[in-house]
């Protein structure tokens, strides 16, 4: 049995960080957690490139953008979309949530989650720092670890233990 862990170790990793404007009381604390943790474990400022789009729905194209033009090795996606008092609410969450995993599944890029939907500013507020941590940072936690497990499956790959053999 083969166990992989990641482990919250920067390395020589670069980091990408796509942040939606809209809402930005929030995106803009959801960013200083990330990019804070970031600091703190030992990625260079250098190493870290931030985007900031118009809103949600930009997000994923931006990701994509990232990846394509090598920028990153891990995307951190940062939004907040609070429920109005319409359908948009469903609309920009279900495709922002969407395209986020398609870009990854697509481009083999991890990409860590820090968006926000809620009901309500209060809720918000909660999660960009207060009561329910900061989601920025916990999203930055977490690209922090898959890129390390990104690089452990990437290696095991190339590793010749498990290349095939041709007869």
């Amino acid at each position: 049995m083969t166990l992989c862990h990641g482990k919250i170790i920067a390395g020589n990793k670069k980091f990408g960080i796509v942040v939606s404007r809209f809402n930005q009381y929030i995106t803009d604390r959801l960013l200083e957690g990330a990019v804070t943790l970031l600091r703190k474990a030992g990625v260079p400022d250098k190493n870290i490139k931030i985007v900031w789009v118009p809103g949600g729905l930009e997000v994923p194209f931006f990701c994509k953008k990232l990846k394509a033009q090598k920028h990153c090795d891990v995307v951190i996606a940062l939004s907040c979309v609070i429920r109005g008092g319409t359908y948009h609410f469903e609309c920009v969450s279900n495709e922002l949530t969407r395209g986020i995993n398609q870009v990854a599944l697509e481009t083999g890029t991890p990409i860590a989650t820090g968006v926000i939907t809620v009901d309500n500013l209060e809720q918000a507020i909660d999660r960009a720092g207060l009561k329910h941590g900061n989601k920025g940072e916990q999203a930055a936690l977490a690209a922090l670890e898959i890129a390390s497990l990104d690089e452990q499956l990437s290696n095991k790959e190339k590793s010749p233990k498990t290349r095939k053999r041709k007869n």
